[in-house]
């Protein structure tokens, strides 16, 4: 009895025989769900590249600015990023200029504007939440701190959950020492250069 079995099992083996569209619909569905799975993981990486590449692009046009900014202005930069980012998604920004007090040893808000629905304006008392993240700074320096949200939902359900697709850029301000905002009053600060140096 084995020996018959396996005689079967090696002329099974060994057949060529067979049908292309049995072969097909075996193999269909694998290759189907490996383009879904390649389409849906290749679009997630570019809409985290380009949610990036947005956030850098609205910090870096903040730091060129050397008059003051408005409401007007943030809506520009909110409407811009949703043309740089998927339309089709939830995009949220907050536009932010911090300011490093070395006596108080603390970073502390000029102001702070947010569109969408995923941020809350920033305040003195708030901004420690973040401090960890901010760069270290010479006494009175300033950091234009751009945030963005961008909502995935993958294409295809292959694994990839829904998530926010987060950004936390900062840059100086490039042509002035600090950004002004229209109806806030700014502590401009000053580094103590009249200071005795210490021996």
């Amino acid at each position: 009895m084995l020996t018959s079995l396996l005689k079967q099992l090696r002329g099974f083996r060994q057949n060529t025989e067979g049908a292309l569209t049995v072969e097909f619909m075996l193999l269909a569905p694998l290759l189907l769900w490996t383009f879904a799975a390649i389409y849906t993981f290749f679009d997630a990486f570019r809409q985290d590249a380009v949610n990036l590449k947005a956030a850098y692009t609205i910090s870096d046009l903040v730091s060129r600015e050397t008059t003051e900014l408005n409401e007007t202005y943030i809506d520009s930069m909110y409407a811009m990023s949703q043309l740089l980012i998927r339309s089709d998604s939830a995009t949220s920004i907050r536009i932010s200029v911090v300011r490093w007090d070395e006596e108080d040893d603390r970073y502390y808000l000029d102001w702070s504007k947010e569109r969408g629905e995923s941020f809350v304006e920033w305040t003195n008392a708030t901004i420690s939440e973040v401090e960890e993240r901010l760069p270290v700074m010479p006494d009175q320096e300033r950091v234009i701190l751009v945030e963005t949200r961008n909502d995935l939902e993958p294409a295809f359900k292959v694994g990839l959950p829904s998530m926010d697709l987060d950004n936390f850029v900062f840059s100086r301000p490039r042509f002035a020492p600090l950004v002004h905002f229209e109806g806030v009053d700014i502590v401009s600060g000053s580094h103590d250069d009249d200071a005795p140096a210490e021996e």
